[in-house]
C-alpha cells in the first residue's frame, strides 16, 4: 500500500467525549464523501449533516469538513467527521468509510503523508508527535517552535552556508590553472566559522529542547534510613512510597515523574544499600544496581548527623565511573543546620522541606539546563547526534583546509548529517522507524 490509496481512522483519543472525528484522506475521498453525506460539501467550510450507512439510515449527525487537494494537511482530499465521541458511534462511522473503500490508517500514516507531499519536513513532523506527548508548558512551546518550522530554518540557513562554501571548493579544484583564489576572495576560512559557530548555537537551544522531552532519569541510592523515600515523598508533593522507622521498608524500584522548570526528572527510589540475609531484600539490592547502571544521574543520600560513613564510601565508590553523582546530606532538622549548599553536596530536610529549592536548582544545573529564553526548540536524540558528527566534519574541514580534496569531502558529509534532521537525505528505514511511534489517526 503507499500514498495512491485512501486511508482512515479515528483521529480523537479511546474512550467517550463530547467530540469525535473520523479522518479519511486519499484519491477516494469526494466519492466516500458523497456516498456518506449525500453531497460533497462545500470545501473548507463547516457543514451540518447526517452520516448515513449503506441503507441510508443515520450513524451520527455532526459536522463535515472537506479540504480538497493541495490544500490540506496531508496535501491530498482530506474529510473530517466530526460526530459525538461515543466509542460505538465513531466505529459506525469508521467501518462505513472502510466499507466504501478505505483502509485503517497505520501510526502517524497521516502525518507521513503530509511529509512525502512536502507540507511539513521531517523536523515538523516529528514535532506534531511531541505537541501531543509535550508534559508541561515549556515542553509545548518548544515543539510548537520546531512545528512552525523554527528548527528546520536554522538547519537550512546552516546547509545554504555549507553549499556556498561547497562551491568555492569546487571551483577552486576544477578550475587550479586560473590564478584565482576562489576560496581568499570571498573569505571563505571566516564563513567556515561563523557556521561553525551558528552550529554551536542551535547544538546548545537542541539540547535544551531534548532534555524537555527526554528529561532525566534521577536513582535515589543510599544506606538504608537515610531518608530516600521520605525525599521522594517531599519531591512529588505526595505520599508514594512508604515511610517507617524500620529499616529496609523499601523492596523493590519505584518510579515517580516530577516537573522541575518544565524539565521531566524520572525519579527512581530504590532499596537501601547495605550486606542483607533476606532474599527478597537481596533482590531488591540487586534492582538498585541494575536502576543506577541506566540512570543518567545518581543522588547518594546521607544522613547529616552520622556524616559520611565507611558505608556511604563504599557506595560512592561501587557507582559508574561516567555517572553524575550528586551527594544529599539528610536529617538537618536533627542537626540545627540551616540548608545550604557546599562543593560536597545539598543540605536539606526531607521531613520539613527545607532545602528541596536548592537542590531543584542543582538538578537542572547538573542536567545542563539554562535558561536561553524563546529560542529553544524540541530535539530528539537523532537531532543532536546528526549535529554532533556535522559539527565533527567541520572541525576536520578547518584541519585540512590546505587539502581542497579532503576539505571538498568534510563539508559534503556535515551537509549530508544536517541534512537527515529534515529529511532531504534520510533512509527509508528511518521513515519507518519514526513514524511508527506517532499514535493512529494523526
Amino acid at each position: 500500500m503507499g500514498p495512491s490509496d485512501t486511508i482512515a481512522a479515528v483521529a480523537t483519543p479511546p474512550g467517550r467525549g463530547g467530540i469525535g472525528v473520523v479522518r479519511v484522506s486519499g484519491p477516494d475521498v469526494r466519492r466516500i464523501a458523497a456516498a456518506i453525506l449525500g453531497r460533497l460539501p462545500s470545501p473548507r467550510h463547516a457543514t451540518l449533516a447526517d452520516f448515513r450507512g449503506a441503507a441510508g439510515e443515520a450513524l451520527d449527525r455532526g459536522i463535515a469538513l472537506f479540504f480538497p487537494a493541495p490544500h490540506s494537511f496531508t496535501g491530498e482530499d482530506v474529510l473530517e467527521l466530526q460526530g459525538h465521541g461515543g466509542p460505538a458511534v465513531l466505529q459506525l462511522v469508521l467501518e462505513r468509510c472502510l466499507a466504501l473503500g478505505a483502509r485503517l490508517a497505520e501510526p502517524g500514516e497521516f502525518t507521513r503523508r503530509a511529509y512525502l507531499n512536502d507540507k511539513l519536513d521531517l523536523a515538523q513532523a516529528e514535532a506534531v508527535a511531541d505537541l501531543i506527548d509535550a508534559a508541561s508548558t515549556q515542553a509545548a512551546r518548544s515543539a510548537l517552535r520546531s512545528l512552525r518550522g523554527d528548527f528546520s530554518r536554522e538547519i537550512q540557513a546552516l546547509v545554504e552556508g555549507l553549499i556556498e562554501l561547497r562551491m568555492l571548493v569546487e571551483a577552486s579544484l576544477d578550475f587550479p590553472e586560473e590564478q584565482i583564489d576562489f576560496l581568499s576572495a570571498a573569505h571563505a576560512r571566516e564563513k567556515l566559522g561563523e557556521l561553525q559557530a551558528r552550529l554551536a548555537t542551535v547544538q546548545t537551544r537542541a539540547r535544551q529542547g531534548s532534555l524537555l522531552r527526554e528529561g532525566l532519569q534521577v536513582v535515589l541510592v543510599g544506606r538504608p534510613n537515610v531518608g530516600k523515600s521520605s525525599l521522594l515523598n517531599r519531591l512529588a508533593g505526595e505520599e508514594v512510597a512508604i515511610v517507617t522507622p524500620l529499616a529496609g521498608t523499601t523492596r523493590d524500584t519505584l518510579r515517580e515523574e516530577i516537573h522541575v522548570e518544565g524539565i521531566p526528572l524520572h525519579i527512581i527510589d530504590t532499596a537501601g544499600l547495605r550486606e542483607a540475609s533476606d532474599e527478597v531484600e537481596r533482590l531488591g539490592i540487586a534492582r538498585t544496581w541494575a536502576a543506577v547502571e541506566k540512570a543518567d544521574l545518581a543522588l547518594v543520600v546521607i544522613d547529616a548527623a552520622q556524616g559520611l560513613a565507611p558505608e556511604d564510601a563504599a557506595i560512592l565508590a561501587r557507582l559508574p565511573p561516567g555517572l553524575t553523582v550528586l551527594r544529599v546530606f539528610n536529617k538537618i532538622d536533627l542537626t540545627q543546620d540551616v540548608p545550604h549548599v557546599e562543593p560536597n553536596g545539598v543540605y536539606l530536610s526531607a521531613k520539613t522541606g527545607a532545602g528541596l529549592d536548592l537542590l531543584r536548582q542543582r538538578l537542572l544545573e547538573l542536567a545542563g539546563w539554562q535558561q536561553t529564553g524563546e529560542g529553544i526548540y524540541m530535539a530528539r536524540t537523532r537531532h543532536l547526534n546528526a549535529l554532533a558528527q556535522a559539527r565533527t566534519h567541520l572541525e576536520a574541514a578547518q584541519r585540512n583546509w590546505e587539502a581542497l580534496e579532503l576539505l571538498a569531502e568534510e563539508l559534503k558529509l556535515a551537509q549530508n548529517q544536517l541534512a537527515t534532521i529534515t529529511g532531504e537525505f534520510t533512509p527509508d528505514d528511518l521513515l519507518g522507524e519514526i513514524f511508527s511511534r506517532f499514535c493512529i489517526g494523526k
